[in-house]
């Protein structure tokens, strides 16, 4: 199984970033997806999950959404602070759940990314 997030880089506060997760080796439309945060020194956080029944949910400035055609998860953060700079990571589970903030141990996910460093510069 790979998954590759892709989209990251330095972005401009107050500008909207996409995120995107390729997943390939598995059924995508099995497994709930989702999308995680971490700063250095900090736990990795949740920032929204969306299972297989879904295809879109929004929590501002935050917007996950799913194409099983593709295999691909994206992410949109809207009017990015500098609070957003973080290493993104995206998850794939059979019973992923998370919310937003939400802990996670990371040993419970079946599938990480390596992650995409998003810097956001004022």
């Amino acid at each position: 199984v790979q998954v590759v997030e892709s989209g990251g880089g330095l972005v401009q506060a107050g500008g909207t970033l996409n995120l995107s997760c390729t997943i390939s080796g598995l059924n995508f439309r099995d497994y709930s997806v989702g999308w995680f945060r971490q700063t250095p020194g900090k736990e990795r956080k949740g920032i929204l999950c969306i299972n297989s029944y879904s295809s879109r949910i929004e929590r501002v400035p935050f917007t996950i959404s799913r194409d099983n055609a593709r295999n691909t998860l994206y992410l949109q953060i809207r009017d990015l602070v500098s609070a957003d700079t973080a290493m993104y990571y995206c998850a794939a589970d059979r019973s992923l759940r998370c919310t937003w903030g939400s802990s996670i141990n990371l040993e419970d996910v079946s599938y990480w990314g390596q992650g995409i460093q998003v810097t956001v510069s004022s």
